[in-house]
């Protein structure tokens, strides 16, 4: 399978604090794979120098064999960890401005995702529920024909009764050669739709492996992989 993510001693210190340390690593197409570690492990550093909102110390990072920049934002869509959507715009209008910015986002996805999630179109974002407001940042960006999706914690907010549906939503909006990279440190609520793990504590990658590995080789979910791991 080809990579449609690399690092190659990938560093990022603020000051003499390593946020990543050194990282190797490789994300095949095609793949969910969750990005899982404590709280400031560094898995939000990854995603946003994989953004290029951040610029790395040293090493590289590759976003289908290019560092980032205006060809790799045309193929990722991103979800960061807090809402950067005005409160004043209907939900309407940020789907028009999605159209107009992005030339691969489906508008006909995103309305249909809505009618399912009840969410009017003619709402406001400042009459929502926090939870409501990350669902229509979520299918904002699983509305665009991207080849790689990188979500930070994209169920943190939201109620338990909520996540499947986001979870559904994020495995049935994206093509086979595209992947989806999932940050969060829930791991017993999004395993059932990973194929890898990445752990990362400390800005070291600790484990990649595959889940259907960790289950067979190991005899756990990942859930108590993680736990024994970092000592939950």
């Amino acid at each position: 399978m080809s990579k449609i993510l690399e690092c190659k001693g990938l560093t990022k210190k603020y000051g003499d604090k390593y946020a990543l340390n050194n990282i190797d690593l490789s994300i095949s197409r095609g793949r969910i794979v969750g990005l899982l570690g404590p709280n400031g492990s560094g898995k939000s550093t990854i995603i946003k120098l994989a953004n290029g909102l951040l610029l790395p110390s040293s090493g590289g990072i590759y976003i289908n064999g290019e560092e980032p920049g205006v060809n790799t934002k045309k193929i990722v869509s991103y979800l960061p960890e807090r809402s950067y959507l005005s409160d004043w715009m209907k939900v309407s209008d940020i789907i028009k401005f999605f159209q107009d910015f992005y030339s691969n986002f489906n508008v006909s996805k995103a309305y249909e995702m809505l009618k399912r999630l009840n969410i009017s179109p003619e709402d406001k974002l400042k009459t929502m529920s926090k939870g409501t407001k990350e669902k229509v940042q979520l299918i904002l960006v699983m509305s665009r024909e991207a080849e790689l999706y990188l979500l930070d914690e994209p169920i943190g907010g939201v109620d338990p009764a909520a996540r499947d549906y986001i979870l559904n939503t994020i495995i049935s909006n994206y093509s086979e050669n595209a992947t989806v990279v999932i940050s969060t440190h829930l791991i017993a609520d999004i395993e059932k739709v990973l194929d890898d793990v990445i752990f990362i504590n400390q800005g070291n990658v600790v484990m990649s492996a595959a889940v259907d590995e960790i289950r067979e080789e190991k005899g756990k979910s990942v859930d108590d992989l993680f736990r024994e791991v970092f000592r939950c």
